[in-house]
Formats: structure tokens, sequence, C-alpha cells
């Protein structure tokens, strides 16, 4: 039987050796890295946990390749780098919005996580983070139009200016209220609940759609109808 020595995430032992039991192979990289989730017991508390075990170098594939590792008696420390392990985080958190920057969609994916373990508090204020960095942007410059600071600063008076000016849809005018007092109430309250956060969902997700992935998708669309047209052009006759 194959061993790995890791700190157990059940008992809090650092450097501890597990039993492998059983793995799964979930993803082969680079057409020769294997990464595997492994089912391992602790030999000081006995619980369960699944290692994400990622294999190490090309040269060791003979040895590991497919799994039967598991059946040997080696110390898998030496051929697979642990990536993690299986836990709350990795359940399912939905498909996030197209075309999203890198820091909103930071944003916007921590915010959908912290709501698939229930930390909706926290979900709450990671949507609204999302919506502070997604909405910056469409204020026009100091330089070129007078906007109040608090303005500026606080994202339920710059949603308000924001749909007052045609800067965003109209239509989501009515869910943004969740984001200006659910938001607030996250923040210092500690009091949302799971039908706040789906609230908090729909508007975030409804409005970077409108932001980024609506407009990209036009722009992609025109460059596509441009290309064909192009190639038609040449084309021998």
């Amino acid at each position: 039987m194959a061993e790995l020595v890791y700190d157990c995430p059940r008992c809090g032992s650092q450097k501890i050796t597990f039993d492998v039991l059983a793995t799964q192979l979930q993803a082969i990289n680079y057409d020769w890295q294997e990464v595997h989730e492994s089912f391992c017991t602790c030999r000081h508390c006995g619980k369960g946990t699944i290692f994400v075990l990622e294999q190490k170098d090309y040269t060791s594939k003979s040895l590991i390749g497919g799994g039967k590792f598991v059946s040997l008696k080696i110390t898998l420390n030496d051929y697979l780098k642990v990536k993690g392990f299986i836990n709350t985080s990795n359940r399912s958190i939905g498909q996030l919005p197209e075309h999203l920057p890198d820091n909103v969609k930071n944003a916007y994916s921590e915010a959908l996580k912290c709501q698939s373990i229930d930390c909706f508090n926290a979900s709450g204020a990671m949507f609204r983070l999302c919506l502070d960095l997604a909405t910056k942007g469409l204020l026009p410059p100091e330089s070129e139009q007078d906007i109040p600071q608090k303005t500026r600063r606080d994202l339920g008076l710059r949603l308000t200016w924001l749909f007052d000016n045609n800067k965003i849809p109209v239509s989501l005018r009515t869910l943004a209220t969740c984001i200006k007092d659910d938001g607030n109430d996250g923040v210092h309250d500690g009091s949302l609940s799971l039908h706040e956060i789906e609230d908090l969902k729909d508007f975030t997700h409804s409005l970077l759609e409108r932001i980024y992935t609506e407009p990209e998708k036009l722009k992609l669309a025109e460059k596509r109808k441009l290309e064909r047209r192009s190639a038609n052009i040449e084309k021998p006759r």
C-alpha cells in the first residue's frame, strides 16, 4: 500500500503519514502530467481525506501512471505533489458571465464560492465589491464632469447616478435596490440570508452581462462578419 506524508486536514497533525486506499484519475495536463483525487486515511486520527495529487515529472509515468501506485509500497511525495484536498469549496458555483476583467471575475467567483458554503454575509460583501469594481469605470473622469466625491465613492449613490444618466440599463433598476440595501446589511449587520444573496447574484450577473459580455459578443460577431466579407472579396472568381 502506498503512503503519503502531509498535514491532516481533519485532526491537524503535521507531516503525518496517510495510507492511500484508492485513487481516481481526473485530468492529464500537457499530454503527460496526471492529476489524481486519492482517498487517504490519517494514521493518527483514522479519518479520511481526498487529496488532489499532481505528477511531478514525466519520468515517473511508468511507475505511477493510471493510478497503479495505490498498490505499491512507495512514498508518493517523491512522485506526486499535493495540490490541495476536496472540501465544501469544491461545490459547483455555476457559470460566470463571459469576458470579465480579471479583478471583476475574481470578486464574482469568490462571492459564488462564499455562497456555496453558506457564508452569506461574506458573499454579499464580495458581490458588492464586484459591482464596485465594475461601475467605477462607468463614471466620466473628474476633469470632464463635476460629480460629488460621495457619489463617486458610495456604490448606492453611484448606481443611482448611473441609472439617472443612462449609463446602465434602466430595466435593471428595480434589482439594484438589493445591492444598496442588502449589501450594506451584510457588511454592517451580518444579516444576509440565502434569499437576499440570490437577489444580489441575479442583479450582479445581469449587470455584468450588460457591461462586459454583450458588448464583447457583438464586437466579436462584427469581427467575424468583416472576416467573412474579406474572405469573399479575396476569393478568385
